[in-house]
């Protein structure tokens, strides 16, 4: 991919990006593996547990076959070191995204947050920028959360 975003547009759910080397074309599945990528470096790496967390929860949500869930986050990864600008852009199509939707990423990004055992400040505070980036309301964090708790949480 160029290395210069010349502009984005949305087109219905596609984020459409030109770059000096062409257009690129981003759909929700890129979107939502940025985003767990970008929680993910919350603490400065991506843990094991949170690569496989992120390869389990993209291949169920979008029921993928786990080698290309592997790829679509190698390519989102590789993207988003080539071209920092990429995650504003992003943010705009997270916008087109129903609450459901928004509710669901928000869920993923919890799980992620947690799968190494330890929830840092650092990993919170990539949540909270990546929920706001993405205009994720706080009632719909707060139902990401309370889903978070219920299946995590032993009943009894």
């Amino acid at each position: 991919m160029g290395d210069t975003i010349i502009t984005s547009t949305l087109d219905g759910n596609v984020l459409i990006v030109e770059t000096t080397d062409g257009p690129v074309a981003y759909d929700s599945k890129f979107l939502v593996a940025a985003l767990l990528i970008y929680v993910a470096k919350g603490s400065g790496q991506i843990e094991p547990e949170e690569s496989a967390k992120m390869i389990e929860l993209i291949q169920q949500h979008f029921e993928l076959q786990s080698a290309e869930s592997l790829e679509l986050l190698t390519r989102a990864m590789s993207e988003m070191a080539e071209q920092p600008n990429l995650g504003q852009a992003l943010a705009d199509l997270a916008r087109t995204l129903s609450d459901k939707e928004k509710e669901d990423i928000a869920l993923m990004a919890l799980k992620v947050v947690a799968a190494d055992g330890a929830v840092s400040v650092s990993e919170m505070d990539q949540f909270n920028t990546a929920v706001e980036a993405a205009n994720i309301s706080a009632e719909i964090v707060h139902r990401a959360f309370d889903r978070y708790f219920a299946e995590t949480m032993p009943s009894g």
